[in-house]
């Protein structure tokens, strides 16, 4: 991969940390958030993964596993800073940047 090609456009993943009270319809609208963010910026989404309170951190780990197969994940996309990790943005940074150099971008700060 070479950054003077156009084509190439970085790898997201996303994560979406459902609360309890969270709907489906509010979850395809935070994925909506996700992709309409990639697409602006300048990024490719991947698998958007959503931990649901009755199974966390199931997703977090598959998406972990995820990156640590795919070298090409440059960053974890979260719509904004209440999905990230229950300990933090920093704590979820620590976790990814474990298992590869890959960045936290919060769509909505």
């Amino acid at each position: 991969m070479t950054v003077a090609d156009p084509q190439i456009r970085p790898l997201l993943l996303g994560y979406i940390r459902a609360h309890l009270l969270m709907t489906d319809d509010e979850i395809a609208a935070a994925k909506l958030t996700l992709a309409a963010y990639a697409g602006s910026e300048g990024y490719a989404l991947g698998t958007v993964y959503v931990d649901h309170a009755n199974a966390a951190p199931a997703a977090f780990h598959a998406l972990l596993e995820e990156i640590r197969r795919d070298n090409d994940v440059w960053a974890v996309l979260v719509p904004t800073p209440q999905h990230l990790i229950a300990s933090g943005h920093r704590a979820m940074t620590n976790q990814l940047e474990h298992h590869g150099s890959v960045h936290v971008i919060v769509a909505h700060p």
